[in-house]
């Protein structure tokens, strides 16, 4: 038997109101979804837990009997995993429409 059952094709195409509402809709709501995330790490609340998470994976490092020195080091590589991922995340790019926040 196979196992990937066929699916049925809808019977009925769509108009081309129904086709332009959908383009509206669509238009509509995602670059509101776009910016919405990419808010989510760029907002001053983001700035507020990273900076907290940096400090706390810092004070953990050196309560952890890691010395000064490598804890710093440690630290900026930390930061720069997490700028980096923001990076990646404000280059999203859409189709071949690359997304910057307005």
């Amino acid at each position: 038997m196979d196992e990937h059952p066929k699916r049925h094709r809808r019977e009925a195409v769509e108009s081309p109101e129904d086709i332009a509402y959908i383009l509206d809709t669509v238009s509509d709501k995602v670059p509101a979804m776009i910016k919405g995330i990419i808010g989510a790490f760029f907002s001053p609340e983001a700035a507020k837990d990273m900076a907290q998470s940096v400090a706390e994976f810092r004070k953990t490092l050196i309560e952890g009997g890691i010395s000064e020195e490598d804890a710093m080091e440690m630290t900026r590589e930390y930061m720069r995993t997490v700028t980096n991922w923001k990076s990646m995340v404000g280059d999203i790019k859409v189709g071949e429409h690359r997304y910057k926040d307005e």
